[in-house]
């Protein structure tokens, strides 16, 4: 069980959200403030369900503008709590983005975004059943350290597309085993490097009451595989949404384990279903399955996220268009 788990846990590396499309602050700091208006969302994941010590991820956030006239400076806080197996992490990020407005009509925003923050890496070592028993390599309880970490990124909207890169770990670039030790118990499998992201979309309107919401997001560590993910969503009445997305490993940069390992590699990895539902103008909720196309499709469940957004009053003089994004 213990050795499972930490190769599991590299593989993971970052927290895969699905249900990022409605609310990207995960992913990109210059999310901030995009919906000009205060909004907090709470998320469930339970990822690999009926696997013993699967990764389950819950998640609140807020963010809005701090300055409602002109909405030029965004702000929002961010708390993860991460389990796998007898691992966790648990982080909190503050975020600040500049939005500049590009066009007289302000239909037009480029957002300057940074992220600031802690996370604690934690190791149950009662959670693990070693074959030798009495390992001295493993620790007998429950330890811990915390990382700071530093995340940048750009957001550029319109009311038809969007685009965004980021990048986040700065500050995790561990080499060597000095960054990750528990009173003497190196954790090779904490080790995390710097990911980019890059994000796209775009709102095409089919006919009254009805949109198609094509994005993508590229995912990338500069040592594994590339993630790829490729999503689409239809919008009904700017009150349900419902679609469903692919992702894949792509082979976009030349690494050097594709010559050792190209054909135990599957491109493959999972499908999506997902949908949301505006209870009220300003409650909603979101639901997404993921179903595994891979080796691992018969040993688990799929995978359950569930996301419970609010948005707080605006000022009476502010309208606003929907926010696709």
């Amino acid at each position: 069980m213990g050795v499972t788990c930490f190769v599991t846990a590299q593989a993971q590396q970052n927290i895969q959200f699905t249900q990022y499309i409605f609310n990207s602050l995960s992913v990109n700091p210059a999310y901030a403030g995009y919906k000009e208006e205060w909004f907090a969302q709470v998320g469930l994941r339970s990822q690999w369900t009926g696997w013993d010590g699967a990764p389950k991820t819950g998640s609140i956030s807020i963010d809005g503008v701090l300055d409602p006239v002109n909405r030029r400076h965004g702000v929002g806080l961010q708390i993860t709590a991460d389990g796998l197996g007898a691992q966790s992490a648990t982080s909190i990020y503050a975020n600040y983005a500049l939005r500049l407005q590009l066009d007289p009509e302000d239909t037009k925003r480029l957002s300057l975004g940074v992220a600031a923050g802690v996370t604690q890496y934690g190791l149950d070592g009662a959670k693990l059943d070693p074959v030798t028993k009495k390992d001295q390599v493993l620790p007998d309880g429950k330890l811990s350290t915390w990382v700071p970490d530093v995340r940048l990124g750009a957001y550029y909207t319109t009311p038809k597309i969007y685009a965004g890169v980021a990048v986040h770990d700065l500050f995790s670039n561990a080499v060597d085993n000095d960054q990750f030790v528990f009173n003497q118990n190196s954790l090779e499998s904490l080790y995390k490097n710097v990911s980019l992201y890059v994000i796209a979309g775009g709102l095409i309107s089919l006919e009254e009451g009805l949109h198609l919401r094509p994005s993508l997001l590229v995912k990338d560590d500069f040592k594994g595989p590339t993630a790829l993910d490729v999503n689409a969503m239809f919008i009904f009445n700017n009150k349900f949404w419902i679609g469903g997305g692919y992702r894949t490993r792509a082979k976009i940069f030349d690494r050097k384990y594709y010559d050792n390992s190209p054909a135990k590699l599957s491109s493959l990895n999972s499908v999506q279903g997902v949908a949301q539902f505006y209870v009220t103008p300003k409650f909603r909720i979101g639901y997404s399955y993921d179903i595994m196309l891979n080796r691992m499709q018969g040993l688990q469940s799929g995978t359950h996220e569930v996301t419970l957004g609010i948005t707080f009053d605006r000022p009476l003089r502010q309208i606003l268009s929907p926010r696709f994004f």
